[in-house]
């Protein structure tokens, strides 16, 4: 399963997602932003890669959405309602993922 995990600049929520899921052998795992700021920004390529994208805030799939109209047609997108009030590996936000995620795997 490809999965895409999403914030707004991909330094902390997105990153620390695709840290804890990268080594797991039956997923392949990117992360990307939003914002022109992102370390990655997000792009038609990532989402039509994608099985399942994991989307931090409500605001991240309408940039989806409003950017990506055709691409993300046909794609599962989970809002996960995790603020953007973490730093990278923060030990409550890996948490926080796990517990979102782990369900849909």
């Amino acid at each position: 399963m490809n999965i895409l995990f999403v914030c707004s600049r991909n330094k902390w929520r997105s990153a620390t997602a695709e840290k804890i899921y990268k080594n797991r052998q039956d997923h392949k795992v990117k992360s990307a932003g939003t914002e022109p700021s992102a370390k990655v920004k997000v792009s038609a390529k990532c989402i039509l890669w994608a099985d399942i994208i994991f989307v931090m805030e409500k605001k991240h799939k309408q940039r989806l959405v409003d950017k990506f109209p055709n691409e993300i047609e046909e794609k599962t997108i989970v809002i996960l309602n995790i603020d953007d009030e973490y730093k990278f590996m923060d030990k409550e936000l890996v948490e926080m993922i796990n517990l979102s995620v782990d369900p849909y795997l």
